[in-house]
């Protein structure tokens, strides 16, 4: 039996690279998709964030490509508007999936302003590949659907969501649902971005007709069709509800791996 230079012995556990491949170290694989960002997001001084979701498939030529200019000018927007808020940490950071389409659109747009931005990239077999347009100390990539989820709501003060099949469909419906029922920590302001789609695609009034969502649950979001508009919207609501006197600034993540700042 070869020892491999360690006279026979075994290496520690964490330096065990079958171990940590294995179904027992799953949930190590797990805690270190928390950990690490965390570590990221703490270096950085990332304190919030507003996540744009949308389909992969929008290209800036395509047929939607109106939706990719909107989506890189809006994303600038905000970051210039975020820099100019003073604070110890970078406020309102634009985040997305990582991937193309609506998601390097808003990245870049970001970037484009001089602003960091984060990409929660996942592993598929397809569309999924990181954009350019990262910020390199903040560009992730994660095995687990639910720990990329996690991140994205984590840290979000708003979401603004383009059109997009059922990646974006089912991230939209679970932070509603979320919101719904008051499983985070503070307000979330979501804008829906194109309503002729939005309307078209889903029927939130038939929702309430039949009895299947209260009155109240349509004010859990706004649709807006162009960048001012969406701007304006998000200005207003993350003033009042995380810049306002009655809204102290919060400390950027903590250094400890606790979750008590959002029931997520």
């Amino acid at each position: 039996m070869t020892d491999n230079g360690n006279n026979g012995r075994r290496p520690v556990a964490y330096l065990n690279g079958p171990f940590l491949e294995s179904p027992d170290a799953r949930p190590l694989r797990i805690l270190s998709e928390y950990l690490e960002p965390l570590s990221h997001f703490r270096d950085e001084k990332i304190q919030d964030t507003i996540v744009f979701f949308g389909s992969a498939r929008v290209t800036e030529d395509g047929p939607m490509g109106d939706y990719y200019r909107d989506a890189v000018k809006l994303a600038q927007l905000i970051t210039e508007w975020s820099n100019r808020i003073e604070s110890p940490a970078s406020r309102f950071v634009i985040c997305s999936g990582g991937g193309p389409g609506i998601m390097e659109a808003a990245n870049r747009g970001a970037s484009q302003a001089g602003g960091k931005t984060i990409g929660l990239n996942i592993g598929l077999p397809f569309e999924q590949r990181p954009n350019p347009y990262i910020t390199p100390e903040l560009s992730f990539e994660f095995h687990y659907f639910f720990m990329r989820k996690f991140w994205f709501a984590y840290m979000s003060k708003a979401l603004v969501i383009f059109p997009g099949g059922f990646g974006t469909l089912d991230e939209l419906c679970e932070v509603l649902t979320l919101a719904q029922t008051q499983k985070l920590e503070g307000k979330i302001v979501i804008v829906l971005y194109g309503s002729s789609y939005w309307k078209e695609i889903l029927n939130f009034e038939a929702l309430f007709k039949y009895g299947m969502i209260s009155e109240e649950d349509l004010s859990l979001f706004h649709y807006a069709d162009d960048p001012d508009t969406a701007l304006a919207i998000l200005q207003e609501k993350l003033t009042k509800y995380h810049l306002g006197p009655e809204t102290p600034l919060e400390e950027p993540p903590p250094e400890t791996p606790e979750i008590a700042r959002s029931r997520v």
